[in-house]
Formats: C-alpha cells, sequence, structure tokens
C-alpha cells in the first residue's frame, strides 16, 4: 500500500523522547513515575494544541500526528479513535546507530498500536563509517520488507550528520556544510539505502535551502519507477523563520507534500508552561497557531507553483 503521491500531509511531530526527558525536565537517567506521569501530560498539551489547530479550522484531511509509544499511548489511542492519521516511531531514541525500540518485538507493538505510518529515525551520511552504514542498510531493509508485506507504509526521517572530515571542508561552519555539502550528501544517501532494500512512502528530508536542492532529492526518491514517494520538510529544531524559508523552497517542488515539524512548533510553549510563565490554555493555543502557521506557509506557497510545472 503506498501513499498518494500529491495527498497533503501536515505533521505535528512530538514522538521525541530525550528532547522531553533530558531537554524539558532535565531529567539525567531513567525517569521516575511522577516524572513519567508529567511528560505524558506534557505530551497530553501538544496533542490538544493539535485538536485546537483542527477545531480552527486546519484542514482535517492533511493533518497527522507523530507520537510515541512510551509516554504517548494514550495520545496515540486517541488519534486512532479520532481517526486522525498517525505516525509512530519504531527506533530507539537516541542512538547514533538505528536499532529498534523493542528489539524482534517491534511487528507486535506496530500491530498494537495500527499507525498509518511506521516511522524511522536514521542517521546516515555516505562517506561516514562504513560498517555502520551497512548494518543500519540491513536492519532498514528487514523492515522495510516487513511494512511491505503487511501492507504497511513507512516514513523514513533521513538525518544526514557532517562527518569531520566534511566540517572541516567548510571551516566547521553547520550552516555552510548545510548549503554545500549537504544536499548531494542526501541524494547519495537516498540512493544507497534504496538499494538496500529501504523503500519508504515518505521521505522525511532536512530542510534544504534552494528549491533545486529539494528537486534532486525528489528525483532520487522517485527514480526507478517509484513514483508514488513523496518526501516532507523536517524541522530540525530551527527557528520559526529558517522553518518558513525551507518550507517555502519544497513547496513549489512537486512530489513534495508537505512537512513533518516537531520543536519549532511546541517547545517554545513547552519550556514556558513548565516555567510557570504560560498556563495551559496559553499553550494550548500557542501551540495550535505555530502549527497553523506552518500550514499557512506552506500552503501558500503551493498555490504559487504553477500547474504542471517541474
Amino acid at each position: 500500500m503506498t501513499a498518494s503521491a500529491d495527498r497533503r500531509l501536515y505533521m505535528l511531530s512530538f514522538d521525541q523522547r530525550g528532547s522531553f526527558k533530558k531537554g524539558l525536565m532535565g531529567i539525567a537517567g531513567e525517569p521516575t513515575d511522577e516524572e513519567r506521569r508529567r511528560i505524558r501530560g506534557l505530551k497530553a498539551l501538544v496533542y490538544k494544541g493539535f485538536e485546537r489547530a483542527i477545531a480552527d479550522g486546519a484542514p482535517r484531511d492533511a493533518c497527522g500526528l507523530l507520537v510515541d509509544e512510551e509516554f504517548g499511548a494514550d495520545v496515540a489511542r486517541s488519534a486512532k479513535a479520532s481517526a486522525f492519521t498517525l505516525a509512530m516511531p519504531a527506533e530507539r531514541s537516541g542512538q547514533d546507530e538505528f536499532e529498534f525500540e523493542y528489539g524482534e518485538e517491534f511487528g507486535a507493538h506496530i500491530e498494537a498500536f495500527d499507525p498509518a505510518f511506521v516511522k524511522v529515525l536514521v542517521r546516515y551520511n555516505p562517506d561516514g563509517e562504513g560498517q555502520l552504514n551497512r548494518r543500519q542498510a540491513t536492519r532498514l531493509g528487514e523492515l522495510s520488507a516487513w511494512l511491505s508485506e503487511r501492507g504497511r507504509r513507512l516514513l523514513f526521517e533521513l538525518l544526514v550528520p557532517a562527518t569531520a572530515a566534511q566540517l572541516a571542508q567548510v571551516a566547521g561552519e553547520q550552516d555552510r556544510y548545510d548549503r554545500e555539502l549537504r544536499p548531494a550528501l542526501v541524494v547519495r544517501a537516498i540512493s544507497e539505502l534504496q538499494d538496500s532494500g529501504a523503500e519508504p512512502d515518505i521521505w522525511k528530508i532536512e530542510g534544504l535551502d534552494a528549491r533545486e536542492d529539494c528537486a534532486r532529492a525528489v528525483a532520487q526518491a522517485r527514480a526507478g519507477g517509484r513514483e508514488r514517494v513523496s518526501c516532507v520538510v523536517l524541522g530540525r529544531g530551527a527557528s520559526i523563520d529558517r522553518v518558513g524559508d525551507w518550507l517555502r523552497q519544497a513547496a513549489t517542488v512537486p512530489g513534495y507534500v508537505g512537512f513533518a515539524i516537531g520543536r519549532t512548533i511546541w517547545l517554545d510553549a513547552m519550556s514556558e508552561h513548565l516555567a510557570g510563565r504560560l498556563d495551559e490554555d496559553g499553550a494550548i493555543e500557542r501551540i495550535a497557531r505555530n502549527y497553523r502557521h506552518m500550514i499557512d506557509t506552506y500552503a501558500a506557497a503551493a498555490a504559487t507553483t504553477a500547474p504542471g510545472s517541474a
């Protein structure tokens, strides 16, 4: 089963576990039962922001959410019962190497929640450590085959962190790496992962600064008869303005269908709420407003694209 190649997808991502445990709560080790309860409460607030955005006019058919089982199981069940587009992660959080969160039992957890998309986050640089890349590619090929056999869809979040040698080429400047080196590495990474058997329905790609780089990423994602594959923009926790620029570049490229953005939308609201400067309703409203701003930004840019343009 494949996703519609032109269906819009505006996904609010809050499947992060480390960002909630350490980033928001300052928890260094394993959280206590009380801390887990509080994290579940924060995720429920993000979900209420998602619901508020839809109640305020966000396009329900295009909206979706990405949430984890560890702290968001209740949210996932509620989203499923409400017929929202639900995605859930399969990877263990915070690892440099892709591993299944539940080991060999990953399939049972997927089937228990029955999400529309199974998501994986993978750090993969084609010029990185070869054995690491091969191990990851093998596991991802196995997951892709398992999902395909069961008619399930894969949302692949691809991160391409710079190697030390690549950073040296750009004088250690991350922005230069993002502009000058990362776009070509993204295309190479997609190609290598495809060759290893990974067949996502949607590639979730870090924001690219130039439209032509977005077009190259889509061309590779759809290479070899994969016309039904799409791409969405990953926010990477960047500022609202920076993410807005990425959305405007991607939205004009056929094959990009939306975004999957998390911290840019909810981190500030959650931080202010935890600091006591924003009550629950204020946090919900800010999340809803930020989410709708991203939707409006993408939709407005997409509307400027001439029909049939490439």
